[in-house]
C-alpha cells in the first residue's frame, strides 16, 4: 500500500539576494519514510530543511502540510520539530529539564511531565541521566537529549540538520543505528540532512541527491547507486569510471573502442552517452582471457581490498579487487552485461570520467603528511 504523503513543495525556488539556492524544487515526504537530502555544501539542502520547518520562507512555489498550504505557518505551528547539528541544548538545565523545556511551554501537570520525560529518556536509552549536567555528556549523549527533547512534542516530521557532523566516526556509526532504531520505534518520519554518501545510503528509504539547487534524483539507496541518472550523481555517490559510449542499438554500447553487451534499451541508434561501471563490478582477469587489456599503474591496500589504478587505452581505470596486483602488471579486466549502467548525455558529462589524477593526489596527501610531521 502507497504511504500517505505529509509534506509536499511545489514548484519551490530560493534566493538569497543574487544567489539562487532552490529552483524549481518539487519533493515529498511520506508517512514513516526516513527521506535524506544528500548533497555538497551550498547545494541547497539546509535552505530546503529550513524551508520545511518554516525558518525561511519560499521566494516562489508552495508548501503543504496534509494537503494544506503553510508558506506563512510560523514555525512553532507546525507539527514539525528541528535537530541542528549544533544541539542547542540548555547549559543552565539538566538532562531531564532539557527535555521537558517545550513540553513545559503546553502548561501540562508535572505528572504528565515526569512520564513522557522518563519515556523519551528509555527511548533514547539515557535512563539514570536525568540529573546530570548536559556539559558532562559526550556527544553521542547531547545529541540524544536534543532528539528525545525534539521527539517529546510529538512532531509528525523530525528535521535533522546534519546531527552527526561533529561526532568522531565510530561514534557517528553507533548513532546512524540508534537513529534508525529510535525511527523504527516511533514510527515518525524524518528528513535528515548530509553531505556523507555512506551515511546516506545506509539509513535512508528514499535519497534526494541535489546539486546547485536542483534535485538530480529521487530513489531508493539502491537505485541511487546502481542506476544514477546522471554523471554527477555517479561521481558523488561511490566511486565511478566514467566513459564515454555510443548505443549500437538495445542492449548493446560501444566504450573503450569495443561493444559490449549490456541492459540497456530504450536509446537512439549511435546517440552518444555517458557509461558507468562500478570499480567493485570489474573482475581481474590474465590478459588473454579479459575483454580489455591495459597496465597497473598504481595499487593501494584499503583494508578489505585493493584499489588498483589500470590504464587502458589512455583512460585510467579504478578497480576495486581482493587480488594482490603489481604495479606495472598488464592484466584483463571482464565486465558482466548488468555492471554496464548507461545514461543520457547531461551537462555534467565532461565533468567527470578516469583516475588521473590519482596519483598525483596520493602524492600530495603524502607531501602534506610529511610537511605536519615536521
Amino acid at each position: 500500500m502507497e504511504k500517505k504523503t505529509i509534506i509536499q513543495l511545489k514548484n519551490v525556488s530560493k534566493s538569497f539576494g543574487s544567489t539562487r539556492v532552490l529552483t524549481d524544487m518539487d519533493l515529498e515526504i511520506r508517512d514513516d519514510e526516513f527521506l535524506t537530502l544528500l548533497g555538497p555544501s551550498g547545494c541547497g539542502k539546509t535552505t530546503t530543511l529550513r524551508i520545511i520547518a518554516g525558518f525561511e520562507t519560499p521566494d516562489q512555489g508552495e508548501v503543504l502540510f496534509d494537503g494544506r498550504v503553510i508558506n506563512d505557518l510560523p514555525p512553532y505551528k507546525r507539527n514539525v520539530n528541528t535537530v541542528f547539528q549544533r544541539y542547542a541544548l540548555f547549559p543552565n538545565l539538566n538532562v531531564y529539564e532539557n527535555i521537558a523545556f517545550g513540553l513545559r511551554l503546553k502548561k501540562p501537570s508535572e505528572a504528565e511531565v515526569s512520564e513522557k520525560v522518563k519515556e523519551m529518556l528509555r527511548l533514547v536509552d539515557l535512563q539514570g541521566f536525568e540529573k546530570r549536567d548536559v556539559s558532562t555528556l559526550s556527544g553521542g549523549q547531547q545529541q540524544r537529549v536534543a532528539i528525545a527533547r525534539a521527539l517529546i512534542m510529538r512532531p509528525r516530521v523530525l528535521l535533522l540538520d546534519e546531527p552527526l557532523g561533529a561526532l568522531d566516526l565510530k561514534l557517528r556509526k553507533d548513532m546512524q543505528i540508534e537513529l534508525k532504531n529510535i525511527r523504527k520505534k516511533t514510527g515518525i518520519s524524518v528528513v535528515y540532512v548530509t553531505h556523507d554518501q555512506e551515511e546516506a545510503l545506509s539509513m535512508s528509504d528514499t535519497v534526494v541527491v541535489m546539486h546547485d539547487g536542483i534535485i538530480q534524483q529521487i530513489g531508493a539507496p539502491t537505485d541511487i547507486y546502481n542506476e544514477p541518472a546522471n554523471a554527477y550523481v555517479a561521481d558523488f555517490i561511490g566511486e565511478s569510471n566514467i566513459l564515454d559510449g555510443v548505443m549500437e542499438g538495445d542492449l548493446r554500447v560501444r566504450l573503450a573502442g569495443r561493444s559490449f553487451e549490456c541492459v540497456d534499451k530504450g536509446f537512439a541508434k549511435d546517440e552518444p552517452v555517458d557509461v558507468v561501471v562500478r570499480p567493485e563490478d570489474v573482475d581481474v582477469t590474465a590478459p588473454e582471457n579479459g575483454m580489455l587489456t591495459g597496465l597497473v599503474t598504481e595499487v593501494t591496500f584499503m583494508g578489505v581490498h585493493y584499489e588498483i589504478i589500470v590504464e587502458i587505452g589512455g583512460f585510467k581505470w579504478m578497480i576495486q579487487t581482493t587480488d594482490r596486483v603489481p604495479a606495472g602488471s598488464r592484466i584483463g579486466i571482464y565486465i558482466e552485461p548488468d555492471a554496464i549502467h548507461v545514461m543520457k548525455k547531461s551537462k555534467y558529462s565532461d565533468m567527470f570520467g578516469d583516475y588521473s589524477s590519482y596519483s598525483s593526489e596520493h602524492e600530495q596527501l603524502s607531501e602534506n603528511t610529511e610537511e605536519e610531521d615536521k
